[in-house]
């Protein structure tokens, strides 16, 4: 084998690839917030009492997770547009990957909010506080506590398959890295310095989920000793 590696021209290129790193960033994060708001409240729906409700929850939870996510995201913006609905790929991108990690989001909420005992709930309804207040206190916030840690594996996961919306031409890195690879003709050189790039990103999202967890569950701690 007699190849000569030569990252000269990959990396002379960073401002670019810098650039698909961070709208990467902002994709997987917008994604990641509206993904976990509509999880956990088609985690609520999936748990009510309201039958036609809980069918079409399911069914759309049995939709995404057991289709590809680039069939989503190609649905999304060539779908859409077949139709008359023209998306930035951008707003596409966010769409597909929100309904995605909204799916599997569900499940790991519906999970969360099932392990709490219903000893705990009825406790805190003899304590006297309102509904609202034992849901968030006793049911939804413990709830996100116990399942954060698979929470944080599936955000994750999501950040790295957001490459996936380079196929819509959204300049995400992969994007980015694939333009800068047809210009330079040194794939294995760019490549190898994407996987180091998401490598980053990976530690960077798992140490701001921490960071999260910590502030949000001690600051529910300290509130759960003065209610």
């Amino acid at each position: 084998m007699n190849y000569t590696f030569d990252f000269n021209s990959v990396l002379a290129a960073w401002p670019r690839l810098l650039e698909g790193a961070w709208l990467t960033i902002e994709l997987s994060a917008v994604s990641i917030l509206f993904g976990f708001i509509l999880g956990t409240l088609c985690a609520i729906g999936r748990n009510s009492h309201v039958g036609l409700l809980k069918w079409f929850i399911g069914a759309y939870v049995e939709a995404i997770r057991n289709t590809p996510l680039l069939v989503q995201v190609f649905l999304v913006y060539f779908g859409l547009a077949s139709i008359g609905m023209k998306l930035a790929a951008d707003v596409a991108a966010v769409i597909a990957l929100v309904l995605n990690i909204g799916a599997y989001t569900t499940e790991i909420m519906r999970a969360g909010i099932n392990s709490i005992h219903r000893g705990q709930i009825e406790a805190a309804e003899c304590l006297g506080m309102s509904k609202g207040h034992v849901y968030w206190h006793v049911v939804l916030l413990p709830a996100v506590e116990r399942v954060f840690p698979a929470l944080t594996s599936q955000f994750i996961l999501l950040m790295l398959a957001s490459s996936i919306t380079s196929q819509i031409s959204t300049e995400e890195l992969t994007a980015t890295a694939n333009i800068v690879q047809s210009e330079t003709f040194r794939s294995f050189e760019v490549y190898l310095v994407v996987a180091v790039a998401y490598l980053v990103l990976s530690f960077l999202f798992r140490a701001g989920f921490w960071f999260i967890g910590q502030f949000v569950f001690t600051r529910k701690r300290k509130l759960g000793t003065n209610i």
